[in-house]
């Protein structure tokens, strides 16, 4: 399970972490609106750094923390993450990336500020070749299968907590080992499912759901739209953007479509979340393509997803601009925009 690149890897950032003083203080950073691949890995690295190496570290996200799911998964596992507008970023001397990396867009590690640690299974920026230590697994189905490996390799401890947290992330990011995972993945679960918390899990994927979800599901049902095997919704404006990849996995479940695109308006920005079932495609590059230099985007094969900056979201521009991203997809994807149609649910035979 344990892989000898693992290892050495592992020997590769013992070594950088003890070349720093250990005063001083490292910064983890997950993504903005953290999933919780992103979470699990922070808390797993976290222990690491403060456990092996006996350094003081804080976990840190931009964004918000919105699906129930997550909440419920911080609020039962009692994962401390800061905010970081409640950060001094003058207390901090080392700075790690998880489950993100420099220039992706979707962190808030500022400019002047370099990562010295980057753990992710997303394809590699640019920028990510300048950091001193960076583990990538692109074939990997989660960043937390990573940062497990590490965990098991340390000899520290395993508690149910991060366990539960390790086994959660791993089973969300790869939907139950329905899309994008290795044997890796599939072993480390395998290995850790034991030692979770089977009720904490539970609590965790069936928590109490708030009204705002009922509401942006009848938004994304109301505004469906298909051409062949591409199904499309739009949200409208909504209050957290975790909403539009949930409503992208939902709608990637309708018989008889293959490929899924969401959207919806948080603030200035469009988010934009795309999934297929074609384990030959490359999500991620079309939606670099769709978003181009107005925002930013990425992703692997089968999912991917980014914004776009609309300007003033009381302009006429924010009721166009989906429907143009929409049109470009289908063009995209081979398929005739101009037959891209309402889905009437009333028209359903019953």
């Amino acid at each position: 399970m344990i892989t000898d690149l693992t290892r050495q890897r592992f020997d590769e950032l013992a070594t950088l972490v003890r070349r720093k003083s250990s005063r001083g203080r490292w910064l983890i950073l997950t993504h903005d609106n953290p999933d919780p691949d992103s979470i699990a890995a922070a808390a797993a690295l976290s222990k690491l750094l403060r456990k092996s190496f006996r350094r003081r570290v804080t976990i840190a996200y931009g964004g918000i923390i919105g699906r129930a799911e997550n909440q419920e998964m911080v609020k039962v596992l009692g994962i401390r993450l800061s905010h970081v507008r409640h950060l001094n970023w003058k207390h901090y001397k080392h700075f790690a990336l998880v489950d993100t990396q420099p220039g992706t867009g979707n962190n808030q590690l500022p400019d002047r500020l370099k990562a010295e640690i980057v753990f992710d299974h997303h394809f590699p920026r640019r920028a990510t070749h300048q950091v001193p230590f960076t583990d990538i697994r692109t074939e990997y189905g989660a960043t937390a299968t990573i940062m497990a490996e590490y965990l098991l390799i340390s000899g520290l401890e395993i508690t149910k907590k991060n366990a539960t947290a390790l086994v959660y992330a791993i089973r969300s990011e790869t939907q139950d080992f329905a899309r994008e995972f290795t044997g890796t993945d599939k072993a480390v679960y395998d290995a850790l499912h034991p030692l979770a918390d089977i009720r904490a899990l539970a609590r965790i994927q069936n928590p109490p759901l708030p009204l705002t979800y009922y509401r942006n599901l009848h938004d994304a049902l109301d505004s469906l739209e298909t051409v062949g095997t591409l199904v499309v919704s739009h949200l409208g404006e909504v209050d957290q953007p975790d909403i539009v990849p949930e409503i992208a996995d939902l709608l990637l479940r309708m018989k008889g479509k293959t490929w899924s695109l969401c959207s919806g308006y948080f603030g200035d920005r469009l988010y934009l979340s795309i999934r297929t079932t074609n384990s030959r495609a490359d999500a991620g590059r079309l939606i670099r393509r769709l978003i181009g230099r107005r925002g930013k985007g990425g992703g692997h094969g089968t999912m991917a997803g980014g914004w776009m900056t609309s300007g003033d979201p009381n302009s006429t521009q924010p009721e166009t601009l989906p429907r143009q991203v929409a049109t470009r997809l289908a063009k995209m994807l081979k398929k005739n925009p101009d037959k891209l149609a309402p889905l009437r649910l009333e028209d359903i035979p019953k």
